[in-house]
């Protein structure tokens, strides 16, 4: 079964075309920058001798729309495609971030689940509409293949109450149902799962704290292979510092933008989620960029790095007192598996619980889940690459079969 995977994230699309029986991906690409000046697309071919073909165009795409109809021209593409007719793709599983407390595993598609996903639209204003752009692109470019959502908030329904109410009237949960709900759900379970297997841990025995690092950021407690806690919350705003996301603020900050700079809920939506994080403090979200102008001794990078980081030093204690002991502390997405320099400085000064990086080997790179920590270390600290495509994959691949 040829089984295409669409992750449309705020900016960017990954997509991977997999043939299930043989367990083998045919084709792979992403469209990044969508919306900028200057956006990229590269499309790879996987040959059956283990050589890549591929192609990678700078152009203007203006939204997700234009992007996946290029995706889907790239893979019936008379040189680089791996399709000839649309219909030879049986299945589309679609990363979806938000599907609230209804949503505990992958589904079927259909009107229904597509106005519920609407519907939570305001909980993820950056990821549910283009979520479900690249669901109405799909159906049109691939009408005869079943479409599955798997959402990133599906792990983290294992969280005790406890962890996942607000200190607000209950009526608001009750008749409203605002909670934390989390993201990157897909993401952290798969690399606990992986950590698990690396370790000869039983993963529901894996006591763990995942960090993903991307444009968006997140943490999740893992305790006994579940989500029992995760720094995102009723949205994707909260927590970490991220690219352009603020992360956790006091809440009063918003009665006084509203109340005092007259500004309005759009606009303090737009920037908190779009104009804050490593944007707002240095005025660029890329940390690879960032990290640049650190070691070219630019004061504002340093400064947005220094938050970053710390803002991660202050989960990992946190999570240590929820998790712990732990079995690892595990760094993964973007920038968690590329920056050594965060992936360091997240780790500075918790020698005192037991977390200690060798930098040496920090700065190795080697293919597949790479350990990091000094030899004196009591907690493994592992650098395990996430394959959210092939997670949704599996789920999708399983659901319609299993029909």
């Amino acid at each position: 079964m040829k089984l295409l995977v669409i992750n449309t994230g705020s900016s960017s699309i990954k997509y991977k075309l997999f043939e299930m029986e043989e367990k083998k991906v045919m084709s792979a690409g992403l469209v990044e920058k969508i919306g900028e000046e200057q956006s990229r697309i590269k499309h790879q071919r996987f040959l059956s001798d283990g050589k890549v073909e591929e192609k990678t165009e700078d152009l203007a795409i203006k939204d997700h729309r234009v992007g996946l109809e290029m995706v889907g021209n790239l893979l019936q593409d008379e040189q680089l495609g791996v399709i000839k007719d649309p219909n030879e793709i049986k299945a589309v599983g679609h990363r979806v971030v938000h599907g609230g407390s209804r949503f505990s595993e992958a589904v079927i598609i259909n009107a229904e689940v597509k106005d519920a996903i609407h519907s939570l639209v305001t909980l993820a204003p950056l990821h549910n509409p283009p979520n479900l752009e690249g669901i109405a692109v799909a159906e049109e470019v691939f009408p005869q293949a079943k479409q599955v959502a798997v959402f990133d908030t599906a792990f983290h329904q294992s969280m005790p109450d406890y962890a996942f109410l607000y200190a607000i009237p209950k009526k608001y949960y009750q008749e409203h149902r605002i909670r934390v709900y989390g993201m990157h759900g897909t993401s952290h379970q798969y690399v606990a799962h992986q950590a698990a297997i690396h370790l000869g841990v039983l993963p529901h025995k894996l006591n763990a704290v995942s960090i993903h690092l991307g444009n968006g950021c997140s943490m999740t407690a893992i305790k006994n292979g579940k989500s029992v806690d995760t720094s995102m919350g009723l949205s994707p705003l909260p927590g970490l510092i991220m690219g352009t996301r603020s992360g956790d603020i006091d809440p009063a900050i918003i009665f006084y933008m509203g109340n005092k700079l007259n500004m309005s809920f759009e606009e303090i939506d737009r920037e908190l989620n779009k104009q804050s994080g490593l944007k707002g403090v240095a005025g660029e979200n890329d940390m690879r960029t960032i990290i640049e102008r650190v070691e070219e001794g630019d004061q504002e990078a340093s400064l947005a790095l220094e938050m970053y980081a710390y803002r991660i030093r202050k989960y990992i204690g946190a999570y240590l007192a929820i998790a712990g002991p732990l079995d690892a502390l595990i760094f993964t997405a973007g920038v968690g598996e590329n920056s050594t320099v965060v992936r360091e400085k997240a780790c500075q000064g918790l020698e005192h619980l037991g977390i200690i990086l060798n930098r040496a080997k920090n700065f190795q790179r080697q293919k597949g889940i790479q350990e990091i920590q000094d030899e004196v270390s009591t907690v493994k600290i592992l650098v395990v690459p996430t394959d959210e495509e092939l997670s949704i994959a599996e789920q999708t691949y399983q659901l319609v079969t299993s029909e």
